[in-house]
């Protein structure tokens, strides 16, 4: 069996205002995506981490849980007012709040997909991107943690009729992430407070533990932090921002990059060779690695190990983004917003670039779980006009594009890269894929030869105004010359001057039957 057969099929959520569609991903044979999963209406929709189920919000009082594998909806949810959900990463659990009617209600209710019953439920008065999801579960669904007052409490996923099991003092505790794979650690950011510094202090999560911090790294001028876990949980990168750069050579604040490692062969910043903002960071899907773009306009991006030493350099431009694929061959580092949409690709194993191509105004853009595509969309409201899906090979050569009157949300469903093979075999599987669909196209239709001459371009003449270019009409009629190239008449000009040469003729062919 070949490895394309055993490989997972690709497929691409794709939501318009009518609601969404599933499609059946790449390649395409007739640059023509085929629908899995008909039009569903629907305001929003999210797979989970794993892929395994997806959630989609049809009103303010109707979630579906679908099985991703078969389309089928599983399990349907009526509740009032729901103002957001969200799905665990296995897809286990399902997270609701509701619109809040009495200070003593509870709004907050934790769902268990397969039985559809309530397993958990709490009061909370607002929704900001640090509280919601309330419930924040590791990737392997191991530990689940709520973020309250000074604590941060922890919870048995396998029984949360427990209640709280665990409960860590932080006192100050504005964030917190959990570690991915294994769901071993937390790191919690406390801010600054009465000239005291804002600092990072990871926990272990084991009920056991003693409630101390294993590692701490304290800092000044910190606003907000971005904290990103490799797998394996063995470390974690801290992206810390400032509003206000006591520089003055940003008017967006400044930020650093720290790095942490629960062994403390690394605890501080993060060596960089430009100054300026820190635009992007991911780590590479073994853990081993991470890329960061970085610095001002042409901004810089560079590879590091894990212990923070410089691997490998990916040049300069107008970047703001970077894409480590799953397998971790490739990279794409890119500017997207407000910059021209550059994309550059590299080959991280044979440590060089390999394409090279643009997606103006996009507005997210991701590799496909199996490695070998790169999506980019334009989506609303982000951008109102011009939105549309590109779909790009693995060296940036253009694989499928279309464009949408309104695209609200494009993403591919996310699969295990373990399941599809080795990146080499699966490079050689798509290349006779591609040879073969060239083939079959011989001799249906002539190709037209390519001219190797370029062509000339017309310099373009200086602008005229109706009224200059009718008197340049008239003074070369008068001086007997002929009307100068860019000279271009208007419809009913022309339409006119035809009607008075047919009158001419009418008089002179009467003129002469006289």
């Amino acid at each position: 069996m070949s490895v394309a057969n055993s490989s997972p099929a690709l497929e691409i959520l794709v939501r318009e205002p009518e609601g969404l569609v599933i499609w059946n991903g790449p390649p395409y044979s007739s640059n023509q995506a085929s629908i899995k999963l008909d039009r569903v209406a629907c305001t929003s929709a999210k797979f989970s981490e794993d892929g395994s189920k997806l959630m989609v919000i049809k009103s303010e009082s109707s979630i579906s849980i679908y099985d991703s594998k078969t389309s089928k909806e599983i399990r349907s949810f009526k509740s009032p007012d729901i103002l957001a959900a969200s799905l665990s990463p296995c897809g286990t659990y399902l997270q609701t709040f509701q619109k809040l009617s009495t200070p003593q209600e509870k709004n907050v209710t934790l769902w268990k997909t397969e039985t559809g019953e309530s397993v958990y439920t709490m009061s909370q008065k607002n929704m900001t991107k640090a509280t919601w999801p309330s419930f924040r579960f590791s990737s392997d669904e191991a530990v689940a943690s709520r973020m309250a007052t000074n604590e941060l409490q922890l919870f048995d996923t396998r029984d949360f009729s427990k209640g709280v099991v665990h409960k860590i003092r932080i006192p100050g505790i504005a964030a917190a992430e959990l570690s991915k794979n294994p769901g071993s650690h937390v790191a919690a950011f406390v801010p600054e407070s009465k000239g005291k510094p804002g600092s990072i202090q990871i926990y272990a999560c084991a009920p056991d533990s003693d409630g101390q911090a294993i590692r701490v790294k304290s800092f000044f001028r910190c606003s907000t932090v971005q904290q990103h876990w490799n797998n394996g949980s063995t470390g974690v990168l801290v992206v810390v921002h400032s509003d206000v750069d006591k520089t003055n050579q940003s008017y967006y604040g400044e930020s650093k990059l720290y790095y942490l490692t629960l062994d403390g062969t690394h605890d501080g910043l993060v060596s960089l060779r430009k100054d300026g903002p820190v635009h992007d960071v991911q780590w590479s899907y073994s853990g081993k690695e991470f890329a960061v773009v970085y610095g001002f306009m042409p901004a810089m991006a560079t590879i590091f190990d894990k212990k923070g030493n410089p691997l490998l350099e990916l040049g300069t431009g107008p970047y703001n983004t970077i894409r480590w694929n799953p397998n971790g061959k490739f990279i794409c580092v890119a500017g997207y917003g407000n910059l021209p949409g550059d994309m550059a690709f590299w080959d991280y194993i044979e440590k060089k670039q390999i394409g090279s191509t643009k997606a103006e105004w996009s507005v997210s853009s991701e590799w496909s779980p199996d490695g070998l595509y790169f999506m980019t969309a334009t989506t609303a409201p982000r951008r109102q006009v011009d939105n549309g899906i590109k779909i790009f090979y693995y060296n940036g050569s253009l694989c499928f594009k279309k464009k949408f009157e309104r695209l609200y949300q494009v993403d591919w469903k996310p699969d295990s890269p373990d399941k599809f093979g080795e990146i080499e075999q699966l490079i050689k599987s798509l290349t006779s894929l591609k040879l073969d669909s060239k083939s079959q196209g011989q001799g249906s239709k002539p190709v037209k030869p390519i001219s190797t001459n370029p062509p000339v371009l017309k310099k373009p003449s200086a602008y005229q105004p109706p009224h200059a270019k009718v008197a340049a009409a008239k003074q070369a009629q008068l001086f007997g010359e002929s009307p100068s190239p860019s000279v271009e008449m208007s419809k009913n000009a022309l339409k006119n001057k035809k009607k008075r040469e047919k009158q001419r003729e009418k008089k002179a062919a009467e003129a002469g039957a006289d």
